[in-house]
């Protein structure tokens, strides 16, 4: 892939700089501090350049800190915005929640102000004309049968528009075709991109929000044979359900890890990160999850996570006991940033273990949703302070 050594220029906003790492547990490393991949270059005025590495792109080269950012998916949308530099992003893709900055003081990003892109639009790309595009181009050719826009594409956009960066299958460690791919754990990938923007140090702090948040929960989780059996899904058409592994490597499942949940499908090898395989309702049924969780259910807009509540209509689901318990709820999104993560985090400690940590609530009409503050497991002011750079 030809992309190392693509130059990005962009407006005069120089931070600190620094690597990612990882210790090896999944998501409890790469706070920025240490890692193999390095960041060139100086802030002096008569260097602003540096370059970033990240697998499979390469290294990218950076004149200055890019300001206009065109980001398909929400983990990239929320990284600019973990960082202070959300007015970068010029253009993103559709669907983008918005419900847990409203619960950060002073923090505020509108969709609806920047353009709408799909992943092969090259018109829009030509026309938002950025300085650099957080996206893997490997998506193109893992699901080539679905995008009119191959390599010869993505090396017509690299010369004449902007670079891409990226790394999109360290979500759920699937297999790319391509040697040497490597998979980076979430707060890995989070390291990666802000060393684009020069705001280590931004991370580093949100990190350390993210550890206490950890410590705290897995300081009080109940003993293991105490914990209910969870089933994390996506219900496809009515009835069934496409399961997902809990414990699995990707960045996708990182707001679960920390949790020690006992997942019913722990064992099982149909699963969206094998082959794809669904259960119906009456297999479903014999697993009989304690608790269900909709992937992708943020703000219970989600028209699957609307059927998947119709399951208390059903003569075969209401059987189930996590709707007889009333223990369906809309989860979290795999393509979480550094914030989301926080809040995601919350967000299932809660909805599985509620009388450790509260109930979560119910969703507001316009998809948000209120926790009191004496109920909340991290500081929301903190986590402001430090997107508005009061580090």
């Amino acid at each position: 892939m030809k992309y190392g050594g693509a130059v990005v220029g962009g407006g005069l906003l120089a931070g600190c700089t620094g690597d990612s790492g990882s210790d090896g547990s999944g998501d409890n490393g790469g706070d920025g501090s240490s890692d193999s991949t390095t960041t060139e270059g100086t802030d002096t005025p008569e260097d602003t350049s540096y370059s970033v590495t990240i697998s499979p792109i390469g290294t990218v080269e950076f004149e200055e800190v890019p300001n206009r950012v065109l980001a398909y998916n929400n983990h990239y949308v929320d990284m600019a915005v973990a960082y202070g530099h959300g007015e970068a992003i010029e253009a993103m893709g559709d669907n983008f929640y918005t419900g847990y900055y409203e619960q950060l003081p002073g923090i505020e990003f509108d969709p609806s102000t920047r353009v709408t892109v799909g992943h092969d639009d090259k018109e829009i790309i030509y026309q938002v004309d950025p300085d650099l595009i957080l996206h893997d181009p490997t998506w193109y050719y893992v699901y080539s049968e679905y995008f009119d826009f191959g390599e010869d594409d993505v090396e017509e956009i690299t010369e004449n528009v902007a670079p891409y960066f990226g790394n999109r299958f360290s979500r759920a460690h699937t297999d790319t075709g391509i040697e040497d791919y490597e998979y980076y754990t979430a707060w890995e990938l989070y390291a990666k991109v802000a060393q684009v923007f020069r705001e280590t140090e931004r991370l580093q702090k949100l990190k350390q929000v993210r550890d206490e948040l950890v410590a705290h929960v897995e300081s009080n989780l109940p003993p293991e044979e105490e914990r209910p059996t969870v089933g994390l899904v996506v219900m496809n058409d009515w009835a069934e359900f496409s399961p997902y592994k809990i414990d699995n490597e990707g960045f996708g499942v990182s707001h679960y890890r920390p949790l020690g949940v006992r997942d019913v499908f722990a064992e099982s090898d149909r699963t969206y990160e094998s082959d794809g395989g669904t259960y119906d309702l009456e297999a479903m049924l014999e697993l009989d999850p304690d608790v269900l969780i909709h992937n992708f259910g943020t703000g219970g807009f989600d028209e699957r996570y609307q059927s998947m509540l119709e399951l208390k209509d059903d003569s075969v689901g209401s059987e189930l006991s996590a709707v007889q318990n009333d223990r369906l709820y809309g989860g979290g999104d795999s393509m979480q940033g550094p914030i989301w993560n926080l809040f995601q985090i919350e967000m299932a400690a809660k909805q599985i273990y509620p009388e450790q940590f509260g109930a979560f609530p119910t969703y507001n009409d316009d998809g948000t949703y209120d926790i009191p503050e004496d109920e909340q497991l991290f500081d929301r002011q903190r986590v402001a302070d430090i997107i508005n750079g009061d580090i």
